[in-house]
């Protein structure tokens, strides 16, 4: 049994071998630390959240009035920088990178921000001081697949939907960052006295590799308090670890030859071509492809029937002439929902939905049907790993530990497939690990094959349910939502919070509203954008402005704030 510590990146562009489509490979949305495992949980109640200070009130609704159309014009300037990994290339030497943090400067001079680039990290800041907030945030996206959006994923597109920002990178993570920046806009306007520099730290590769951000870390001191706009609200105080299963189903001998009435020498009446499926390790696939030869048109015919009764799936079946063959090769399409794989069930899996289509049918041995009943019998339709031997398991706070087939790729040895975990506490890496072989080795026994390159990642998770500024998080999150005692959440993505001190998420996303972001359809409402300006802004002053201020401001006594963001006036 061997425990892998780390990963090799998956790389930039994969053709499937065995198909027009073109799928890129990248490793993850982040690469987990190395945490220590806990079994404590977030059950001690918490305190209902007191009021905010009239100035944080104040200030958050100066920044709506009077940046709020201007933070979207900022938005549309960012989301163009295909800010994607891209094998050979660093965010030091890839020009789309250069260009974005070229843009970040401007934008950050223009704001009045101190503006510096480290490499990997570009820091913008408010005040000065050794006391810090921490906002931490990051610049690079996920690919997108133009085919299927409306307009360019690469554009700040305002018009297919009236109310939405769609782009890549709108709620991931392009659209906090703006917000971040006038947030601390609004605060520099007003002359606030800070006791804390704000300090948005902006990391270019987290979606790909976390080494260069733990490497500018050994030098750098961050903040004491921090902040990572990454996730969703009220607060995030745990987060699952980023887990990953790879391997590769081998190249099987050439498929007998089919007789005159299609039959093949192995008794099978069809053969499974081609399989495959997905775009990245952290994103459930939206589109998944089977190619098939030697099925009869009564077959084809029940294929279509059941596939029409996959909720949220769409399909479509494309048969080519043989000639001395009743039915030709048949291309089956598979289109589901793609969604960020830390939350599964609010995707449908094309790869998964296509497997279990073509559960039944008796195909002859070959690469691409072993492929198919791997993803049958181990994973299925189900979202926690409850086919995959006894590695399914749940945590109180944290909830179950989610399992999603995200790639099928072919490739020079075979078919590689990635299994994309979240895992809450309550195993060990070495439980998981042995969980893992015992499974895999019962497949392999059960189909005389022998699997390659097994591979396992298990990424610790996170607890931070005692960071000081948890209460005031809560606090500002209540009073914009009029949410009377809000309380923490756990979420399965894995943000860089794994690697600050006294680290929460808070926001951009909402809690009970899907996240967007890794999807195929990524947004963020103009609502929400205008809230998360208030909410950071307000945040920002409690945490960061002198207590004389906020003392003195109380004691002017400025009124009773009202609640609801879009009904406020301005300042």
């Amino acid at each position: 049994m061997t425990l892998k510590l780390s990963l090799k990146t998956a790389g930039a562009i994969s053709l499937l071998l065995c198909s027009g489509l073109t799928f890129a490979a990248s490793q993850a949305d982040s690469q987990p630390s190395a945490q220590a495992d806990s079994a404590v949980s977030a059950k001690a109640p918490l305190q209902a959240a007191p009021k905010i200070s009239s100035l944080a009130d104040r200030v958050a609704q100066y920044a709506l009035n009077t940046y709020g159309d201007e933070t979207i014009s900022a938005l549309s300037t960012l989301i163009p920088y295909k800010t994607v990994e891209t094998e050979g290339m660093t965010p030091l030497t890839h020009p789309e990178f250069v260009g974005f943090k070229a843009q970040l400067k401007s934008l950050s001079q223009s704001l009045g921000l101190d503006y510096s680039d480290q490499g990997y990290v570009v820091l913008i800041g408010l005040g000065e001081g050794e006391q810090k907030l921490g906002v931490i945030t990051h610049g690079d996206v996920q690919p997108a697949d133009a085919s299927f959006w409306q307009q360019d994923p690469f554009t700040l597109d305002s018009q297919s939907q009236p109310g939405f920002l769609i782009g890549r990178g709108t709620e991931d993570d392009k659209g906090p960052i703006v917000t971040a920046m006038y947030a601390m806009k609004a605060i520099k306007d007003k002359g606030l006295a800070l006791n804390r520099r704000i300090e948005l730290l902006v990391y270019l590769a987290e979606e790909s590799d976390w080494a260069p951000l733990k490497a500018f870390l050994t030098d750098f001191t961050p903040a004491d308090i921090n902040i990572t706009i990454d996730a969703e609200y009220p607060v995030v105080t745990a987060e699952k670890g980023w887990s990953e299963i790879r391997l590769t189903i081998p190249k099987m001998p050439k498929m007998p030859k089919m007789r005159k009435n299609g039959e093949a020498a192995s008794g099978a009446s069809a053969s499974l071509e081609c399989f495959s499926g997905g775009a990245f390790a952290s994103q459930v696939p939206q589109q998944a492809m089977a190619k098939i030869s030697g099925l009869d048109k009564k077959t084809i015919a029940a294929l279509k029937e059941k596939a029409s009764k996959q909720p949220g799936m769409k399909y479509q079946f494309e048969q080519a002439s043989s000639a001395g063959q009743d039915s030709g090769q048949l291309t089956i399409t598979a289109e589901g929902k793609s969604t960020h794989s830390s939350t599964p069930e609010a995707g449908v899996n094309a790869v998964t939905h296509l497997a279990a289509l073509l559960k039944g049918i008796h195909f002859s041995r070959s690469e691409a049907a072993l492929t198919a009943q791997f993803i049958q019998q181990m994973v299925g339709l189900g979202l926690y790993g409850e086919q995959f031997g006894d590695i399914a398991y749940e945590d109180d706070f944290m909830g179950p530990m989610t399992l999603a087939a995200t790639l099928v790729k072919p490739n020079d040895q075979g078919t590689e497939i990635v299994l994309n975990l979240r895992r809450p506490v309550g195993k060990t890496p070495e439980q998981l690990d042995q969980e893992t072989h015992q499974a895999l080795e019962s497949w392999q026994a059960q189909q005389s094959v022998s699997l390659k390159g097994v591979e396992t990642y298990w990424g610790e998770p996170k607890l931070m349910d005692k960071a000081p500024h948890l209460q005031t998080l809560l606090s500002v999150f209540g009073h914009f939502t009029d949410t009377p005692s809000p309380r923490p959440v756990a979420i399965g993505g894995s943000t860089n919070s794994k690697l600050f001190p006294n680290a929460l998420s808070f926001g951009p996303a909402m809690p009970g509203v899907e996240y967007t972001g890794h999807s195929e359809h990524e947004f963020i409402t103009k609502e929400q954008f205008m809230l998360n300006l208030q909410m950071y802004t307000a945040a920002f002053v409690e945490l960061a402005a002198s207590t004389e201020e906020l003392s003195e401001q109380a004691k002017q006594g400025t009124g009773q704030a009202t609640k609801t963001g879009a009904q406020r006036t301005g300042d």
